[in-house]
C-alpha cells in the first residue's frame, strides 16, 4: 500500500500552489517511520521530489524559450519564488526525520552529508529573502532576454550577432563588437540597481546562517566539502602563472597573423589566416543529425541516448526573439527526460555547445538509474566534467568524413579554436570567480562605480595583450552580461575545477580511446553517490588546484596545438 497518494504526471502539478503542494509533505511529515518501512517513505519522498523538480523544470523551459509568454512567466515564478522556498524548508524538515532516525546506506553517505548540511545552514527567515532574489533573477532574464540591435533594416538578438564577429572585413567585427555591447551599456544603470538588490539580499542571507559574507556561507551550502575557498584562490592564482602566459603567446601570434599594430576586442574571432568563418550548419536538423553521428563514434550508447532526444523532441536549438540568451540543460527527473536549450545562429560555437550540453544529457540519462533522486546529480563540477569531456572527446571526428560538420581543413581549424578558447576560458573563469569573491569580501561591493571598477582591475591580471584603450564601457559591460554573477552566484569556479578534470579524461583517450570513454561513462554511471575526489578518480583525473597541474595541462594544450598547426 503506498504511503501517499501522487499525482500520476508532473503536468497535474504546474499550476499548483502551494496550498496544493503542501499536503503531500505534510502526511511525509507525520507518517509513522521507523527501519522496517524507511526505504518506501523515501521512494515516495524522492517520486513527489522528482513530480515538482519536473514541473518546475517545464514551467523554467517554458519561459526561457518564451519571455514574453505571461502564463510561462506566472508560472515560472510561482515555482522559483513561491513554492521553491518553502519546497526546502519542508526537505529539510523531511530530513531531519532521517538524520534522527540514524538510517545509514552506503549508497546514500553522500546524500546524509548534504542532508546534514542543509539542515544546519537552514534558517526560516531566508525563506521571504529567497522569494525576492527569485523575482529579481527573473526580472534580469526578462532584460536580457528582450535585448535586441539594428543590423541594417533587421532586428537581431545578441546571440544572432556571432557571425559578424567573425567577419574578415574588420569594421564589420567593430561594427558588431559595439552593437552587442551597447545594450547593457544603455541599461547599466537599471542592471547595477538591480544587483544592489541582489547583493543586498544575499550578504543578509549569509548573516542570517551565521556567517560574515555570502562567499563564505555559498561555499558551503554548495555542498563543496572536498575543497576549499583557499583552493579557489589557488586556482586564480595558478591560472594567472600558468595559463595567462599561454593565453598571451596565443593572441601574440594571433596579432602578428593578422598584421595588426595591436589586438582589439573584436580581433578575437576571426580565422587568423583569413580563411572565411567556420560555417558548419545552415540547417538545424543538420546540426542534429551529424551530432548522432559523431556521439555513435564516441560511444555507440550515446549515440543512441541523442537520437532518442531528437525524436522525443527534448531540443530547443534556434536563437529567436523572445528566447532567453545561453544555453543549458535540464531534466524532467520523473520521467527520467534531458532537455536541452540553446541559441544556434550558424556558428562554429553552435557545435560546441551542443556537444558540450549533450554531455550533461548523457550524465542525466546515466544516472537516472539511481534510485532516489539526491543520488543523480553529483555537484556542478563533475557535471561540467560530463559537458567539458564531451566537447574533447568529440573532437576527433568533426570532419564530414567522419561524420561531422567540416572539411578535413576546416575541422583542423575548429579544433584549434577549442583548445586555444579552453585556455582563454580558464583565465576567464578565474577572472569572474576573483570579481565575485572581491564583490561579497571587499566591503566595497554594494557600490556600483567600485565594482566596475574592480572589474576592470581584475581583468588586467587574466587578460593580456588585448587593446581596451577608448573601451572602458564596453569592457565594463562584459560583466554585466555575465548571466552566473547574477543568476547563480559562485557558480563559475566549477567550470574551471571541471575543465582540469576534462582536459585529464582527454589526455587519457589519446593513448586508450575506448577505455578512456568506459571510465567516463561509469563516472557518469554514479551520479552523486560518491565524494567528487571518488568520482574524478573514476573518470580517470585527479582533483588538483596546483600550479604544476595546471602547467602540465598547458603544456599539453600547447603542444596539441602545436601539432594541429604543423598540419596545415
Amino acid at each position: 500500500m503506498a504511503i501517499i497518494e501522487l499525482p500520476e504526471s508532473s503536468i497535474e502539478l504546474l499550476d499548483a500552489s502551494w496550498d496544493d503542494i503542501h499536503p503531500y509533505y505534510e502526511q511525509l511529515a507525520n507518517y509513522r517511520l521507523d527501519h522496517d518501512n524507511v526505504e518506501q517513505w523515501l521512494k515516495t519522498w524522492s517520486t513527489l521530489e522528482e513530480l515538482l523538480q519536473e514541473a518546475a523544470a517545464r514551467a523554467s523551459v517554458g519561459y526561457t524559450t518564451d519571455t514574453s509568454n505571461e502564463a510561462m512567466e506566472r508560472a515560472h515564478l510561482q515555482f522559483s519564488s513561491e513554492i521553491g522556498p518553502k519546497m526546502q524548508e519542508q526537505r529539510v524538515r523531511l530530513g531531519r526525520r532521517l538524520l534522527d532516525l540514524g538510517y545509514e546506506r552506503d549508497d546514500l553517505t553522500t546524500t546524509l552529508r548534504r542532508i546534514q548540511n542543509q539542515f544546519d545552514l537552514f534558517r526560516e527567515e531566508n525563506l521571504p529573502l529567497s522569494s525576492e532574489l527569485a523575482k529579481l533573477n527573473a526580472e534580469y532574464q526578462k532584460i536580457t532576454g528582450s535585448m535586441t540591435v539594428k543590423w541594417d533594416d533587421e532586428e537581431l538578438t545578441l546571440p544572432q550577432l556571432q557571425p559578424f564577429l567573425r567577419s574578415e572585413d574588420r569594421d564589420t567585427r567593430e561594427r558588431a563588437f559595439r552593437l552587442g555591447a551597447q545594450p547593457f551599456i544603455d541599461q547599466r544603470e537599471q542592471l547595477a540597481d538591480l544587483f544592489d538588490r541582489q547583493f543586498e539580499l544575499r550578504q543578509q542571507y549569509a548573516r542570517n546562517a551565521g556567517f560574515d559574507n555570502f562567499r563564505d556561507y555559498t561555499h558551503q551550502e554548495k555542498n563543496r566539502f572536498d575543497y576549499t575557498v583557499a583552493d579557489c584562490e589557488q586556482f586564480q592564482n595558478s591560472v594567472e602563472q600558468k595559463v595567462v602566459p599561454a593565453v598571451a603567446r596565443i593572441y601574440e601570434r594571433r596579432r602578428q597573423r593578422l598584421g595588426l599594430d595591436t589586438l582589439r576586442p573584436w580581433d578575437l574571432d576571426v580565422d587568423p589566416e583569413g580563411c572565411p568563418p567556420l560555417d558548419p550548419v545552415d540547417e538545424i536538423s543538420t546540426l542534429v543529425d551529424r551530432a548522432c553521428g559523431i556521439f555513435r563514434q564516441v560511444d555507440p550508447r550515446l549515440g543512441d541516448h541523442f537520437r532518442w532526444m531528437a525524436e522525443e523532441r527534448l531540443l530547443d536549438l534556434e536563437s529567436r526573439k523572445n528566447k532567453a540568451p545561453g544555453g543549458y540543460c535540464t531534466s524532467f527527473q520523473h520521467r527520467g527526460e534531458p532537455f536541452i536549450f540553446m541559441n544556434a545562429v550558424g556558428v562554429a560555437g553552435d557545435v560546441r555547445t551542443l556537444l558540450h550540453e549533450a554531455g550533461h544529457a548523457f550524465h542525466s540519462i546515466e544516472a537516472h538509474k539511481l534510485p532516489f533522486i539526491w543520488q543523480r546529480h553529483p555537484g556542478s563540477e563533475m557535471a561540467e566534467v560530463a559537458s567539458m569531456s564531451m566537447e574533447l572527446l568529440s573532437a576527433p571526428y568533426l570532419a564530414e568524413n567522419d561524420g561531422g560538420y567540416y572539411t578535413e581543413d576546416d575541422a583542423r581549424r575548429a579544433r584549434i579554436e577549442h583548445l586555444e578558447g579552453i585556455l582563454a576560458l580558464l583565465a576567464h573563469i578565474a577572472s569572474v570567480d576573483a570579481f565575485q569573491h572581491w564583490i561579497y569580501t571587499s566591503g566595497d561591493g554594494h557600490d556600483p562605480d567600485a565594482r566596475d571598477e574592480a572589474w576592470l582591475r581584475i581583468r588586467e591580471r587574466f587578460e593580456p595583450v588585448i587593446d581596451w584603450s577608448g573601451l572602458e564601457a564596453q569592457r565594463v559591460a562584459r560583466w554585466y552580461r555575465q548571466m552566473h554573477i547574477f543568476l547563480l552566484p559562485f557558480y563559475y569556479i566549477e567550470y574551471g575545477i571541471a575543465q582540469l578534470g576534462s582536459l585529464q579524461v582527454w589526455r587519457n583517450s589519446m593513448g586508450d580511446p575506448e577505455r578512456a570513454t568506459a571510465a567516463y561513462r561509469r563516472a557518469l554511471e554514479l551520479g552523486g553517490t560518491k565524494p567528487l575526489t571518488e568520482l574524478f578518480e573514476t573518470a580517470g583525473a585527479r582533483l588538483a588546484f596546483d600550479a604544476q597541474t595546471v602547467g602540465e595541462l598547458v603544456d599539453l594544450v600547447e603542444g596539441q596545438l602545436e601539432e594541429l598547426e604543423r598540419e596545415e
